[in-house]
């Protein structure tokens, strides 16, 4: 066909695949075309424990490894007034905003869930199921019982990591 480029023989394209597929390369040579793997591609996420002490009651919570979940984290001890939001959520203004760098443009939560909602600066704790919601950032999980969470009204909660 006129005006295109002339492929270039298999064997020049395929060769240095299978040969890199066999072992073939040079010893210490990188295989054509790859790059040296991302040191921290394959650790996982550090998580943090903290606990909730909600009205005399104690619940524990893990942060995931996220920026705003970090972010979270060096703003604790945190005491703070849940107020109910849709009779869904507990919710509570945060003294700043939190970093959401790296985070998805918005999540679905779960009952349970820690979040950070962007637009307004607050923290949501979910005790019912909810649609995905645009700015939402999950922090992490409360790993126990809600029911401190279940009731209407206000809840004083204070917030702290676990161990150092």
């Amino acid at each position: 066909m006129r005006g295109l480029p002339a492929r270039p023989p298999v064997a020049a394209v395929l060769g240095p695949m299978v040969l890199g597929c066999l072992g073939a390369t040079d010893a210490g040579a990188k295989p054509p075309g790859r790059r040296p793997p991302d040191q921290h591609a394959h650790q996982p996420a550090r998580t943090m424990k903290i606990r909730i002490n909600i009205e005399g009651r104690s619940v524990a919570a893990t942060l995931n490894g996220s920026e705003a979940a970090r972010d979270f984290a060096a703003l604790l001890p945190l005491t703070l007034t849940l107020e109910d939001y849709a009779s869904t959520e507990k919710v509570a203004d945060l003294p700043r905003k939190l970093s959401t760098r790296g985070a998805p443009p918005g999540s679905d939560p779960e009952v349970g869930d820690l979040a950070y909602y962007a637009p307004w600066g607050n923290l949501a704790v979910y005790y019912r199921d909810f649609g995905y919601s645009a700015g939402l950032v999950k922090l992490g999980r409360i790993d126990a019982s809600l029911e401190a969470l279940e009731r209407p009204g206000p809840v004083r909660v204070t917030i702290a990591r676990v161990g150092p």
